[in-house]
């Protein structure tokens, strides 16, 4: 079952609401792409919080 803003993987409860935003879409990806849940939602996390960083690092 796919992931959303109200359905998510606790281990992203600590994510921020825009940072769970993406790491959601991230996961509900890697799922798509035959990804294991586990191993889906780490990656997700990872390439969220490093999104998050290049966003909050770009020129406005």
């Amino acid at each position: 079952m796919p992931w959303n803003a109200d359905y998510f993987p606790r281990s992203m409860l600590h994510l921020s609401p825009i940072i769970r935003g993406k790491a959601i879409e991230i996961a509900n990806a890697l799922l798509a792409e035959g990804y294991d849940e586990g191993r889906a939602i780490r990656i997700a996390i990872a390439q969220a919080k490093r999104w998050a960083v290049r966003l909050d690092s770009s020129p406005a």
